[in-house]
Formats: C-alpha cells, sequence, structure tokens
C-alpha cells in the first residue's frame, strides 16, 4: 500500500508540473509577480536587487524547485526496489524525459516555447536532489540493496 501512495506522490507532482506548463505566459508572469510581492513582504526585494532580472530568476528557481521534488519523490518510490545507485540515476532520467516531455508540452500553450535552457535547469533540479538523497542515506548507513537480476 505504501508502494502505490508514493507512487499516487509522483503522478500528483507530475500533474501539478502539467498544470503549471499549461499556464499561458501571461498567467505563468503574473505567478512569478506574485511570488516577487511574497518575497518583498518577507523582506527581500528582489526587484531591487535583481532588477528586470526578478521574474526570469523566479521562473528559473521554479523550474528548479519543480524538478528537484520530482526527483526526490521519484526516488523514494525506487529506492527500497534499488540500490542507491540506480535509484539516483533511474529517478534522474525519470526527471530528464519528464522535463522533455513537459517542455514539447509547452510549445502548445499560448506565449510559451519549448527550451532546451530549461530542460537543463530541470536536470540540474533533478541532479541536485538525487544527490543530496543519495549522500544523506548512504551517511545514515542504509544498506545498498541489490536488484533480484544482479
Amino acid at each position: 500500500m505504501k508502494k502505490y501512495f508514493k507512487l499516487l506522490m509522483v503522478l500528483m507532482w507530475m500533474l501539478i508540473i502539467f498544470y503549471f506548463s499549461g499556464k499561458p505566459a501571461v498567467a505563468s508572469d503574473q505567478d512569478s509577480e506574485l511570488i516577487i510581492r511574497i518575497v518583498k513582504f518577507l523582506g527581500l526585494d528582489l526587484n531591487s536587487v535583481l532588477g528586470e532580472m526578478a521574474s526570469f530568476a523566479v521562473r528559473k528557481a521554479a523550474h528548479f524547485t519543480e524538478y528537484f521534488i520530482l526527483c526526490l519523490l521519484w526516488f523514494n518510490l525506487l529506492y527500497e526496489k534499488f540500490d542507491l545507485r540506480k535509484a539516483a540515476l533511474y529517478s534522474v532520467a525519470a526527471v530528464f524525459m519528464y522535463s522533455v516531455t513537459d517542455e514539447l508540452h509547452q510549445m502548445f500553450v499560448p506565449g510559451r516555447a519549448a527550451r532546451f535552457a530549461d530542460v537543463m535547469i530541470d536536470l540540474s533540479g533533478g541532479c541536485a536532489a538525487a544527490a543530496s538523497r543519495y549522500l544523506t542515506l548512504k551517511r545514515k548507513g542504509i544498506e545498498i540493496k541489490k536488484t533480484e537480476a544482479e
């Protein structure tokens, strides 16, 4: 039952990413501006620090964060079945494949486009998540599991 819940979490997060990617550019820009206003309310004026790059930085940070979380969810699903190294690699591969399909999806959304740079940002978020989870589990002494095929 726990495995199905983990899979459900992965699928739900992928749907959330799909939802945000399906927003037209105007709505996406409004979301970025909302984040900038929230951060300003919390004491950091991104517009004064980054100028016109603030919205761009928020959007790229969102890419990184979305796929960081997606990779953690994939890793959480896979590491009990595979050894840690394979779980990390499979998780990053899943993030990469979903990122590519997500960028293709954006080609059909008004004002949006597919960008290779976004795939690389997504992939870097996935790699950071996989590396941090892998190292955390290794440090905790989690045994590396071998698959039945090995």
